[in-house]
């Protein structure tokens, strides 16, 4: 065995698994204003963009060969409401950047998240009515909100929210609009996890959440539920299916997989990049080192794809070879 690791070369050359800037998807926040970044504190080294900054951002993305933005919007307490009606205005942050992107950078693509949190007082996926968050209610509203994203552009629609049904709902919105041909990536398999705290300080959201998302995000104790999940998104027409968190659930990850055969996804979190970028900067472990190890590991495990914070680093140090 050792024979086949005592050179570079040759460790390449028999390396199972490769990993390009073709399989990243660069995850940005957009924020209202102009001029310089805003940081974000509990992300090392990830800021919050004006919608020209996001194009600058497209541009990079492309000169990368980043084939995908994510795009996830920093709303305001003057612009959220009950029941997060600024999804719906077509010019939000977020249609409005789409749009930008699209004009300016056409062949890098757009995903937008079909979600109510970055746009609720309260801080949920979707509509509360006496602390129950309902289903059917939520479910008309994001399809409103997935209509109003491909409208402005997006070409990837990716439903976080983990409401029941609402692929079917999306699709069937979609295609009776003229939208054939705007994919959807679904959450398909969406844990109710520690990992997320540090987006939601980025859209704005971390001390508005009143309870927790576990009636409707999956118990992160729980395997067979993901196939039962990703079955359902898929035979109501998804495109892609994604788990969230990536590193903690790999073992979802390469089942997913290996079961439906169709492009997966992995996502590593806010706290799994925070983790790795706060211990780099106290110099308790290697940040670049972690960061490819990692990103590997989901392509490892099976993901054809995976939306990191560390994307634009990790592709500059894979095109420096």
């Amino acid at each position: 065995m050792r024979r086949l690791r005592q050179h570079d070369w040759t460790r390449r050359l028999v390396r199972e698994t490769s990993l390009t800037p073709a399989d990243l998807i660069w995850p940005i926040f957009v924020r209202e204003g102009s001029g310089t970044d805003e940081p974000v504190a509990s992300m090392p080294g990830v800021s919050r963009y004006s919608v020209e900054r996001a194009v600058e951002v497209a541009r990079e993305a492309r000169d990368l060969g980043i084939p995908v933005i994510a795009l996830f919007p920093f709303t305001t307490r003057d612009k959220r409401d009950e029941g997060g009606t600024e999804a719906l205005n077509e010019g939000n942050l977020v249609c409005r950047a789409t749009r930008a992107i699209k004009e300016a950078v056409p062949e890098v693509g757009v995903l937008c998240d079909v979600a109510l949190d970055p746009y609720t007082s309260h801080g949920h996926d979707g509509i509360v009515r006496e602390g129950r968050i309902c289903n059917d209610e939520s479910v008309d509203v994001l399809c409103r909100q997935a209509l109003t994203q491909a409208k402005a552009g997006c070409d990837i629609l990716g439903p976080s929210d983990m409401m029941d049904g609402r692929i079917a709902m999306i699709r069937e919105a979609l295609d009776a609009e003229g939208f054939r041909d705007t994919m959807i990536m679904s959450y398909a398999a969406k844990y109710a996890s520690a990992f997320y705290g540090p987006f939601r300080d980025a859209v704005g959201s971390n001390d508005l959440l009143k309870g927790d998302k576990r009636t409707y995000q999956m118990d992160y104790a729980n395997r067979d539920e993901a196939l039962r999940e990703a079955a359902q998104d898929i035979a109501e027409g998804a495109d892609m299916i994604m788990v969230k968190p990536g590193l903690p659930y790999l073992d979802i990850v390469a089942r997913l997989a290996a079961e439906f055969e169709m492009p997966t996804f992995a996502y590593q979190t806010s706290g799994e990049y925070a983790m790795i970028a706060a211990a780099s900067q106290n110099g308790w472990i290697d940040g670049e080192r972690a960061m490819m190890e990692t990103l590997s590991a989901f392509k490892r495990a099976g993901a054809a794809g995976i939306l990191s914070y560390f994307a634009p680093k990790a592709a500059r140090m894979l095109r420096e070879g």
